[in-house]
């Protein structure tokens, strides 16, 4: 076990080329490799350097690296376009789908007493640990995963074996997984990083996962006063102690700390990067705890055409909506398909507002009818943005042309904004 890189601070800056001389210093230290999978995350991570540290990893590998996965999870397949922005002159050859209701293997189950003592009884059952058939059976003398660390509504802080437990999971391990952060609470693990889910995955990693070479390549990313995207840290390793480290320095930088919950925040979904409100619910999660109580968050996705990633999910949020966190329990009790699906379960009690607040979305191509019937209040999309979206587009405090004062945010995926 070892930790090969733990580079950053909240002060510093790290360009691309330490990326790549890191990258190149770490893989020689680890030998020749002649059948290495990539697995980085998807386009909704466009703003990690997962993108770039990828590019960097088949430049040095070539024709080693036989496999790249990007780590979907349940989100929709990355598309051409997608592929060519976020990996440019990576071979498309080299890429392969994550179809998480189809492709996975269960390696494991971490046992129900330990998930009960962990979660403090709120889950009881044992817990499967999955990952797509390739990770586990593919022959592979090195497995790269890379991506960023920043908080996160399910485990606390993203990424490290989530990506493999989740991002490459199956339907089993990935729906109860999700069900656990929500039934446990987002507000008590948002941000933190030994929350009850981590330790479940940390478990099946370290049980279950001896077999597999696999290497831990971490960000994190902060912008500038001026909103410039900038890397803060570049942490890479085999082990938790990589992930730590990758942690403490994301709750220093992503976290942004108010002095008092406000009256109004404003969050845009880039277009490019989110066109459901599986996704675009970020903007719900992360400022929650920064939202006083009748207070308002008007959300501008300019992008946003449908609910779910997948059929299925999107009918299912169309049929139960984002409801109370007791109203959706008592659906999980009395309608299979829901308690089939506790991932979107999970999904509607984060997309909640429990009441203290009001949800103003204004998408692209949904209707005020389908927005209204799913528990929100309608926006239109151009009006509203005329009223909110500042010209400079950063991030903070902003008063527009009628004097009201708001607090905007330009990618809700970037940070957790909480009240003191």
């Amino acid at each position: 076990m070892a930790l090969y890189l733990a580079e950053g601070s909240a002060t510093k800056v790290l360009e691309d080329e330490y990326l790549r001389q890191s990258l190149h210093k770490v893989f020689g230290q680890l030998g020749k490799r002649t059948r290495v999978l990539a697995i980085p995350p998807d386009f909704t991570r466009v703003h990690s350097r997962a993108g770039e540290l990828t590019c960097i990893t088949d430049d040095y590998y070539g024709r080693s690296l036989v496999d790249i996965l990007p780590a979907l999870g349940t989100h929709a397949p990355m598309s051409e376009y997608q592929l060519s922005i976020m990996y440019p002159g990576i071979p498309k050859k080299k890429f392969r789908e994550h179809r998480w209701r189809k492709d996975v293997i269960t390696v494991g189950e971490v046992p129900g007493d330990y998930v009960e003592q962990v979660t403090e009884g709120i889950w009881q059952k044992p817990w499967p640990a999955q990952m797509n058939k390739l990770v586990w059976n593919g022959q592979h003398d090195l497995i790269i995963s890379i991506g960023q660390v920043v908080p996160h509504e399910v485990i606390g802080m993203a990424n490290y074996n989530k990506n493999i437990f989740v991002g490459t999971g199956g339907t089993e391990g990935i729906n109860e997984s999700h069900f656990i952060g929500a039934a446990f609470g987002m507000e008590r693990m948002m941000g933190k990083i030994n929350t009850p889910l981590r330790k479940i995955l940390n478990y099946a990693e370290a049980t279950f996962c001896k077999k597999l070479p696999i290497l831990y390549v971490l960000t994190v990313i902060d912008h500038t006063e001026e909103g410039e995207l900038v890397t803060r840290g570049l942490f890479i390793g085999d082990d938790v102690e990589c992930f730590e480290a990758a942690a403490r320095l994301s709750a220093e930088v992503n976290i942004t700390t108010l002095p008092k919950r406000l009256e109004k925040i404003v969050v845009y979904l880039d277009s490019n990067e989110f066109h459901s409100t599986w996704l675009g619910n970020k903007a719900i999660y992360r400022t929650r705890m920064a939202i006083a109580d009748g207070g308002e968050l008007i959300i501008l996705g300019p992008g946003i055409e449908k609910f779910g990633e997948d059929s299925e999910i999107d009918r299912l949020i169309r049929t139960y909506g984002y409801r109370s966190s007791r109203q959706i329990m008592k659906y999980i009790r009395e309608n299979e398909d829901l308690a089939n699906n506790l991932s979107a379960a999970a999904h509607l009690i984060h997309g909640s507002t429990e009441g203290r607040f009001k949800v103003t979305y204004c998408p692209g191509q949904l209707s005020s009818n389908e927005i209204e019937s799913v528990g929100f209040n309608y926006g239109d999309v151009a009006k509203t943005s005329e009223r909110y979206l500042p010209k400079d587009m950063k991030s903070g405090w902003h008063t527009n042309l009628n004097g009201e004062k708001y607090y905007f945010i330009s990618n809700p995926a970037l940070g957790l904004w909480m009240a003191k």
